[in-house]
């Protein structure tokens, strides 16, 4: 069996070590090649303990690989794959540098000018329950953040069947490892411990890709979203919790309706699940599944979306993986059927 040849670009974040935690199990795939500037030079075990089976060196730059991983910042990220994409290397981007498709949003959300903005187009967005069919024949793919995987997954089947009012609201909550590996006050452990707080209320980056995808799914609701994220005192998981307003008429027979229709939109997913109760972030752990209860409360005609995902998995290094298996014609599952960790 021919494996291919995959690479890492900034192995030494939180979203690049899980891909190399995942990658290395994975049947299909060698892991030959990762970079990380700043730990240049060392082993992967140096930096990484828990890793030292990747009997890997981090390099500066990734070379000679058949599909690319970038795990570098926004802005960064595009930079460096420009090279490897006129290679014809298979790209699937962890930042935000190609999810929206709209160039004038960059200067206003990541506060940078897109270098490659004939690109964006080309780009598919890499969700894989919306986007299959495109991801299938794509070079280059953007992979979803992990704030709009968790609320676009909760809403898509209420959206796309147009249940809901436009008017809708996002309330995620995440572990501190979505904030990155970087050194942070806010993150401190003295400053996150036994503290929730909210953040971003003049408008957190992810905003703009929620609003495009759910646009796309229902191009006739002229939506007007409320997301507000939260920083939990946890390591890993997002768990988002959407409302909505049904139509008049729409759920006629209420909560069965509305859990059938879940059900339904969702049966052939192999990483969506439909629960019949209101899900945890432990229940995901170190899984690529979406765990997603929905609810109608009869008292004020709203609905009530909850969803958990872990953010490091689902949210980046999972569904990057689940991408990747797409583009390549494999099950999507390959290297990512382990269940949760729990407790």
């Amino acid at each position: 069996m021919t494996k291919i040849k995959a690479g890492i670009i900034n192995v030494t974040g939180y979203a690049g070590i899980e891909l190399a935690r995942l990658l290395y199990r994975h049947p299909m795939v060698e892991l030959c090649s990762v970079s990380g500037r700043s730990a240049a030079g060392q082993k992967i075990a140096d930096v990484f303990p828990h890793a030292a089976d990747i009997r890997l060196s981090i390099d500066a730059d990734v070379k000679d690989v058949d599909v690319a991983f970038s795990a570098m910042p926004h802005k960064a990220s595009a930079e460096v794959i420009l090279p490897l994409f006129k290679k014809g290397v298979k790209i699937v981007d962890i930042s935000a540098d190609f999810r929206l498709k709209d160039a004038g949003d960059y200067p206003k959300w990541y506060d940078f000018t897109h270098p490659a903005a004939d690109l964006l187009q080309q780009a598919v967005y890499g969700l894989p329950e919306f986007h299959r069919s495109d991801i299938a024949n794509a070079v280059l793919v953007a992979n979803p953040g992990c704030y709009p995987t968790g609320a676009l997954l909760a809403l898509g089947p209420a959206v796309k069947a147009g249940i809901v009012h436009p008017d809708i609201i996002i309330d995620s909550k995440s572990g501190v490892s979505g904030a990155g590996r970087s050194l942070n006050l806010t993150t401190h452990f003295c400053e996150a411990v036994d503290s929730v707080s909210a953040y971003a209320l003049k408008g957190h980056r992810h905003f703009p890709e929620i609003v495009q995808e759910l646009h796309g799914l229902n191009a006739g609701l002229d939506l007007s979203v409320t997301f507000l994220p939260h920083l939990i005192p946890m390591t890993r998981g997002i768990l988002s919790t959407c409302y909505a307003q049904v139509k008049d008429g729409a759920l006629k027979s209420g909560g069965g309706e509305l859990m059938e229709l879940y059900r339904d939109f969702y049966k052939d997913e192999p990483f969506v699940r439909v629960v019949s109760s209101p899900p945890g972030t432990k229940h995901t752990w170190g899984s690529n599944l979406c765990l997603i209860h929905p609810y109608f409360d009869n008292d004020s005609g709203r609905i009530i979306i909850i969803s958990a995902i872990d953010n490091l998995v689902k949210g980046a290094a999972g569904q990057a993986i689940q991408n990747m298996n797409i583009m390549m014609g494999w099950p999507e599952t390959t290297g990512l059927e382990a269940l949760p960790v729990y407790p």
